[in-house]
């Protein structure tokens, strides 16, 4: 007998309506995925089996009586410790808990929680998730779900998520995206992440980093999960069923902005140049796959906007600026208290005021505004998820190794929050040590009906989704 776990969330839901399988027998399984899996992953900072029960058997009453529920109604959910949730104390990666004030429930939280989602528990965030390789000083690292023998980095900030997906403990894991914290640990374990376009959901109740750059969203098994997740969700659909119809790129009026022949960009760009050997080895052969596609004209396009844009992020101190700011005001006297990870990148911060801040914003509405051009000639790009295979967590205990492999992790993903775009990040194979290997997709700002109706053509063509 397949496990309840199994399949799509469309097929999962499906069964959940049609009565086939219980939402508590759903959660009992995710929560036996958890206890059973050894070594253990440590995704969560706090699991919460007795909290997931209750809502369960409640999202069985609303099963057994709603002739229509919601799609995520039943379907376990881990959430990232940036989330406000009610009643629930709220540390973002931090040795102390933050006020009262963020235990309640952030505006994506309280969108799952009003169809009936059932919260296994919080994942662990590098600290005020300031960070991509996904350690955290205070309390643990997650073990990269790929080597039961080394201790390898799963990617930040959003560390626990995709952890948490590969141990079957949930199937939807909420994240945050600032330089690419969603796609990053997606990459790294082989799930996939989508990063909306920032300011499309609305970041409320969630400890921010950047108010410039922060994006919330959620990392999935595969990019059909995330087409229903982002569409059950999504004030502008709220029916999964009416969205992939709508985006469908092989039906008559489907995803209507997209030509029929779609026409997919490999950009010239140092983040390629970037890139392991043996990684940019497996990726290449999925872009061939991908060439080879019906349908599908690859191009070779001009990535140099794309570099500007990782200049900009890593030459800006924004993030570092934002976050300070909020620490000023919200969280007084808490500077001394961080990790010398993150701490030692705030302490020189600009000022929100300053000439430098406002000049490097200016910088990047210049940028922003020259962002289509990208995409004069093509429908979407592809980039590298990840340039390295994971390092050892032992390997990083030094400030400037710890600095190089998180300024490698952010590469090639930072450039698109810089330009406004939205993307996602899916599996592609392995590398030399049989790591996951991932492949980024990339839309203009404001498309992400595109991006996840063109993620699932290239899924579809890869056929690499999680089991």
């Amino acid at each position: 007998m397949s496990r309840t776990t199994a399949g799509s969330l469309a097929a999962v839901a499906s069964r959940l309506r049609a009565r086939e399988i219980s939402a508590t027998e759903l959660l009992d399984e995710a929560l036996a995925r958890h206890a059973e899996r050894e070594p253990p992953l440590d995704a969560y900072i706090r699991f919460d089996p007795e909290g997931a029960r209750a809502a369960a058997l409640r999202a069985d009453e609303r099963l057994a009586t709603d002739d229509s529920p919601p799609p995520l109604c039943g379907i376990p959910v881990s959430v990232k410790d940036l989330y406000g949730m009610h009643g629930q104390p709220v540390f973002a990666g931090t040795a102390k808990q933050l006020p009262a004030s963020w235990s309640r429930d952030g505006w994506l939280v309280e969108r799952l929680r009003a169809q009936g989602a059932v919260f296994v528990g919080r994942t662990h965030t590098v600290e005020l998730a300031f960070g991509a390789v996904g350690i955290n000083p205070h309390w643990s690292t997650p073990r990269n779900p790929w080597d039961d023998h080394v201790h390898r980095i799963p990617g930040g900030s959003s560390s626990g998520a995709g952890v948490s997906l590969v141990e079957g403990s949930a199937l939807v894991a909420l994240g945050t995206d600032t330089g690419g914290s969603i796609r990053i640990p997606a990459s790294m374990t082989g799930t996939v992440g989508h990063k909306p376009t920032q300011g499309r959901w609305p970041t409320t109740g969630v400890v921010p980093l950047s108010t410039t750059l922060d994006t919330v969203g959620a990392l999935t098994r595969s990019v059909a999960d995330s087409s229903w997740f982002f569409s059950a969700i999504d004030p502008r659909w709220g029916d999964p069923a009416r969205f992939l119809a709508a985006t469908a790129l092989d039906q008559p009026g489907g995803a209507t902005d997209t030509p029929s022949r779609l026409r997919v960009g490999v950009p010239r760009c140092d983040v390629w140049e970037a890139c392991q050997p043996d990684i940019r080895e497996a990726l290449s052969k999925a872009i061939a796959t991908i060439a080879d596609t019906p349908g599908i004209t690859l191009h070779e396009t001009d990535g140099g906007l794309i570099d500007e844009g990782v200049q900009w992020y890593f030459g800006s101190g924004i993030a570092a600026a934002e976050c300070r700011a909020f620490l000023d005001v919200e969280l007084p006297g808490w500077l001394e208290r961080l990790a010398p990870l993150v701490g030692a990148r705030l302490r020189d911060a600009a000022a929100l005021g300053s000439g430098r801040y406002r000049a490097q914003r200016e910088a990047q509405q210049g940028l922003q505004a020259r962002a289509l051009t990208l995409f004069e000639e093509v429908d979407a790009l592809l980039l590298p998820g990840h340039l390295m295979t994971p390092p050892a967590v032992a390997t990083l205990d030094d400030l400037d190794d710890y600095l190089g492999v998180n300024r490698r992790a952010l590469t090639p993903t930072c450039g698109v929050n810089t330009l406004g775009l939205c993307a996602l990040t899916m599996p592609a194979g392995r590398d030399a040590v049989g790591m996951p290997v991932g492949l980024q997709v990339v839309a203009p700002g404001g498309h992400d009906e595109r991006l996840l109706a063109i993620g699932r053509v290239i899924e579809e063509a890869l056929g690499t989704t999680l089991p």
